[in-house]
């Protein structure tokens, strides 16, 4: 019996995580949930899943959950508040495996903790080696960690790189479904709406990450994942535009052999291989049906149209806190976006500038990460805030 603290219970990837679970009840049991502020969702997740502590965002949230869990003549399990006990519920002696899936840095202290605790950690928040790739990997080969992607091009990747050896590798090539833009011509990219990019064609996720996606930052984040992740150089690693998001990632190999990973388009596939590796459990969801005929295309990416991702490997060849940086941007630049303060294609200037406002050096230190991470908010704040005067302006 494994026995799981879930970081992001409420999530997208969390709730899958716990549907896998729930098929798999004989193996594992959960010890932590942590979640933001949906109350109503975690009191359900309480009630099936007798979790023996629950994190939550603050005291407000709290005594509303209490009352809830009162109302609902729930036990009420331990409870508890803030960063601290994010990493508290992911080093507890009891916990085997960790699902790292807290949007954001605020999961970065404590999946980082839990590495240097030797936990098992399924990884699925980007921003945990996109701010602070550095850090983590030393981390984990120093505990000797593996660290178990859940993204799902990542994952794909994990799964094609057990064919051959990594001396033998090439080149990673990572899929983009090419978002809601990818068939817009790039000078009507400024006038899109935030419904028009939320409309994400293949995957149902947070609203940031379907912009990330609907901009192919989303892509840029993973390229940068994957370099830490399996030891690449930036240009070692590919991206290809393919809409039907049935091949997640594919290695080639020296003798010209490329090797893919395809599977179903539903995020319990990976969230299982992470729980079970090395071992393969039977599918959560419905096979793949090869009796139907499936058409597949493949296009390179228009970095002109989409600069994020320009602006991604530039980053990562960069190193230092450029990474971080760029994370910070995007997340502020997106939410401007979204509040209809900065139009589609402000996005990728508000991260360039930020980008070449902020000095990048060398971390020494998580806490020196989201003392990067914070001043970048701040910077690329005040960029969105001078993009939007001048909109305003009519300058």
């Amino acid at each position: 019996m494994k026995n799981l603290t879930i970081l992001g219970s409420t999530g997208s990837i969390g709730t899958s995580t716990l549907d896998v679970v729930r098929r798999n009840s004989q193996q594992y049991s959960i010890f932590a949930l942590a979640a933001g502020r949906n109350a109503n969702l975690l009191v359900d997740q309480i009630r099936e899943f007798n979790p023996k502590v629950v994190v939550v965002a603050d005291d407000s949230v709290l005594r509303i959950l209490k009352t809830k869990l009162t109302g609902a003549n729930l036990q009420i399990p331990e409870l508890r508040t803030g960063p601290q006990a994010l990493v508290e519920v992911a080093i507890a002696p009891e916990v085997d495996f960790v699902m790292s899936a807290i949007v954001g840095v605020a999961g970065l202290e404590a999946t980082y903790e839990a590495i240097c605790h030797k936990k098992t950690i399924g990884l699925a928040n980007k921003e945990v080696l996109v701010a602070s790739g550095e850090l983590v990997i030393a981390a984990a080969k120093k505990h000797q960690v593996e660290l178990l992607p859940v993204d799902s091009e990542h994952n794909g990747a994990h799964q094609c790189l057990r064919a051959g050896r990594r001396a033998e590798v090439t080149k990673l090539i990572l899929t983009a479904s090419g978002g809601p833009f990818r068939l817009t011509p790039k000078e009507k990219l400024a006038d899109m709406t935030p419904t028009q990019a939320l409309n994400h064609p293949t995957w149902k996720m947070g609203r940031r990450i379907t912009i990330d996606s609907a901009t192919l930052m989303n892509k840029g984040f993973e390229v940068i994942e994957a370099c830490w992740l399996f030891d690449f150089q930036p240009k070692e690693v590919e991206v290809t535009v393919h809409p039907q998001s049935k091949v997640h990632a594919m290695v080639e190999y020296k003798d010209g052999s490329v090797i893919a990973q395809i599977c179903a388009t539903d995020m319990r596939m990976p969230i299982q291989y992470a729980l079970t590796y090395p071992d393969r459990a039977e599918a959560p969801v419905p096979r793949m049906n090869w009796a139907e005929s499936h058409s597949w295309q493949f296009d390179p990416p228009d970095f002109d149209k989409f600069p994020v991702l320009r602006l991604a490997y530039a980053a990562q060849e960069t190193g230092g806190t450029a990474t971080c940086t760029l994370n910070a941007a995007d997340e502020i630049a997106v939410e401007a976006f979204l509040e209809e303060r900065i139009p589609f294609t402000g996005i990728a200037q508000v991260v360039e500038e930020t980008l070449n406002r902020v000095p990048n050096r060398r971390a020494s230190s998580v806490q020196e990460i989201l003392h990067i991470d914070q001043m970048s908010r701040r910077v690329a704040s005040e960029v969105a805030r001078e993009m939007s005067l001048a909109i305003a302006s009519g300058r």
